[in-house]
């Protein structure tokens, strides 16, 4: 007797508590399912990723059927094949295509400007680094063409437009001329000339045909000022007069402003831009190395609706304003990574205010070297409820206690990262207390300075006090792996709906704990890169608990072997990243069993392991669809013996 069949909305129900790749091998069992496969909820947004091949005329062919998609191609040339694909693109996608990007390309003029009209659909469009398209400057210059392509991209709405070292007035002027609805834009590492023409040797003039000029941007926003929320000006040599010139467009009201790398500017061009731009909700100052806090200062009282701030790099950035910055109640996401100066200590002040305060979702302080565990164990408890993304990477002075809190306090955390925190154990991991520790973080041990020394006869030397990671924390026992399994303390157990965690360099780590609390099913991206103590019965283990892998780095990890691989690799069917450089105990067999099991899997790093050769390299690429990158450097123990 035939079971009934199930109606599709119960089967698409059913769909939307799978993973993705789940869903797509549910898709080919039966009609049905592959119909409840094709939902709208499920095909919104979608991007299809193909490479400049034969093969993916076929697939462009069958996106046809879709009635929205994206598509990105790569390595686009002046080939026939090429041309071939674009042409394709044009005529079975067409109004259906939304976004369209073509990385490491370098296609004609022609190929595009025959596609582009086609395209009536589009709403993003990138030419990221097509230079050859703007170098001979005749791109558009057709009225004709115009005409045809102002028809199709009125209603475009994100222009990339980043890395073209040919962009000029002209040709920006022809294209930005086809796409009146614009709503962001982006010119980062574009070749702009705000104040001088180095060309000319003079002030820069009017409709430059060398060089884009801060001027005819200028007309560009005045004249789209009603549209344009976004720019991104990211790596140019952007000046602070110039800055203020941006800011002050009449009627122009941005939200998302990107000036990553912007070296020049001054805390003063930040104070007019949060002066004239009180709108913006996303702001990246990232590596703009002469800010200081006085303009985290100038964001605070400027921006008040403010939802993402990045300050990464900005070495001269302290705590001052800080406290006030995390009283801003829209704010989400927080990026001070690299900030050296920065302690911890005012945001816990602005965070205990009973004043409203920020909900942070993302917080960044890698490489944040002053945070010590008094701010994590402060922070955990008030950010507990609403942080997601929380990365501490090599903030080197941060132990177990910190992880304590973290799993106590933060049991909705999605994203973890600890690399290069190197005092941290197998105890902290656990919940455990050592036992020859104390657990407070007022009892932490106070830095007394170098100490005088007299060796070597009459020679003095100071040495420096013993940093904590240089201590070799006590091993855990089979009787303290008991007293886990009892306890009802918090774990990293505790944190169960954790999507990536990054433990790469914590090398007082062992199998002990890794076996314990790595356990997560909806784990996807994993780092245990340069951690010596771990091997295959660690990778055995969170390949058994952890299936929903797609990432795994065990790099420098000397004691995984052909054992381990054998053991994990039939249980990582969603692996597609795997990196194994300098695991010298994996050989050719190992490359045997990833080819028969894990089928998607599109990176491979497998530098430096001295028993893997060139033959069975080329054996798995045969075998596996998707893989596109291979680094296998020094492989088959080549010499790295450099003879001088």
């Amino acid at each position: 007797m035939d079971a009934p069949e199930l109606p599709v909305e119960i089967i698409t129900y059913i769909f939307s508590l799978l993973h993705v790749s789940d869903r797509k091998d549910a898709s080919l069992v039966c009609r049905s399912w592959y119909e409840a496969s094709q939902d709208y909820q499920f095909q919104k947004n979608v991007t299809f990723r193909l490479p400049a091949s034969t093969s993916s005329l076929e697939v462009i062919q069958g996106l046809g059927r879709r009635s929205h998609c994206g598509l990105i191609i790569s390595h686009l040339d002046g080939s026939s094949l090429s041309r071939a694909l674009l042409m394709e693109v044009g005529m079975h996608l067409g109004p259906s295509l939304v976004t369209l990007s073509l990385p490491g390309s370098s296609i004609t003029e022609s190929s595009l400007l025959d596609l582009l009209p086609h395209l009536t659909g589009l709403r993003k469009l990138d030419l990221r680094g097509l230079d050859s398209l703007f170098m001979s400057g005749a791109f558009l210059s057709r009225e004709e063409h115009r005409h045809q392509v102002r028809k199709a991209l009125e209603g475009l709405e994100e222009l990339n437009l980043s890395d073209l070292r040919y962009l000029s007035d002209l040709s920006f002027n022809r294209l930005t001329g086809c796409t009146p609805r614009l709503k962001k834009l982006a010119l980062s590492g574009c070749h702009i000339a705000f104040e001088f023409d180095p060309y000319r040797g003079c002030p820069v003039g009017p409709d430059c045909s060398a060089l884009l000029s801060l001027r005819n941007l200028r007309r560009l926003l005045q004249e789209q000022a009603s549209t344009v929320r976004a720019l991104d000006l990211s790596r140019t040599s952007i000046t602070p007069e110039s800055l203020r010139t941006v800011a002050q467009v009449p009627g122009l009201a941005l939200e998302e402003l990107c000036l990553r790398g912007c070296k020049e500017l001054s805390d003063t061009a930040v104070e007019v831009l949060c002066q004239h731009q009180p709108t913006i909700r996303s702001l990246d100052l990232s590596a703009c190395t002469e800010l200081t806090s006085r303009s985290v200062q100038a964001v605070t009282a400027g921006l008040k609706g403010l939802q993402v701030l990045s300050l990464s790099r900005d070495w001269r950035v302290t705590d001052k304003g800080l406290a006030e910055l995390v009283k801003l109640p829209s704010l989400r996401r927080l990026d001070l990574s690299e900030c050296l100066h920065v302690s911890g200590a005012e945001m816990i002040k602005g965070l205990s205010s009973p004043q409203p305060r920020a909900k942070l979702e993302t917080l960044s302080l890698r490489s944040c070297t002053y945070i010590r565990d008094i701010a994590i164990f402060s922070m955990s408890q008030l950010l507990g409820f609403s942080l997601r993304v929380l990365d501490l990477t090599s903030c080197v002075y941060l132990t177990d206690l910190s992880v304590r809190s973290i799993a106590t306090y933060m049991p909705g955390l999605l994203v973890l990262r600890l690399g290069w925190c190197k005092e941290i154990t197998d105890w902290g991991l656990l919940g455990m207390v050592e036992p020859t520790k104390e657990c407070e973080p007022s009892t932490e041990k106070e830095d007394k300075g170098p100490s005088f020394t007299r060796t070597f006869g009459n020679m003095g030397f100071f040495q420096p006090p013993s940093l904590p990671f240089q201590e070799r924390p006590r091993l855990v026992t089979d009787e303290d792996l008991g007293a886990f399994r009892e306890q009802m303390g918090a774990s990293l157990l505790a944190i169960r709906g954790l999507q990536e965690l990054d433990l790469s360099a914590c090398s007082k780590i062992t199998d002990r704990s890794i076996t314990q609390v790595v356990r997560f099913p909806d784990l996807q991206r994993l780092s245990l890169s340069m951690m010596p103590e771990i091997s295959d019965d660690s990778l055995a283990s969170l390949a058994f608990h952890c299936r929903s892998l797609t990432s795994l780095a065990l790099n420098h990890c000397p004691q995984i072997s052909d054992q381990g691989i054998a053991r994990a690799a039939p249980l990582l069917h969603r692996l597609q990243h795997l990196q194994l450089a300098c695991c010298d105990a994996v050989t050719d067999r190992s490359l045997s069993i990833l080819a028969k099991h894990c089928k998607r899997l599109q990176t491979l790093d497998i530098s430096m392991c001295k028993d893997i050769t060139i033959t069975k390299v080329d054996f798995l690429q045969s075998q596996l669809p998707y893989l596109e990158n291979v680094q296998c450097r020094f492989v088959g123990g080549a010499d790295l013996t450099i003879t001088l």
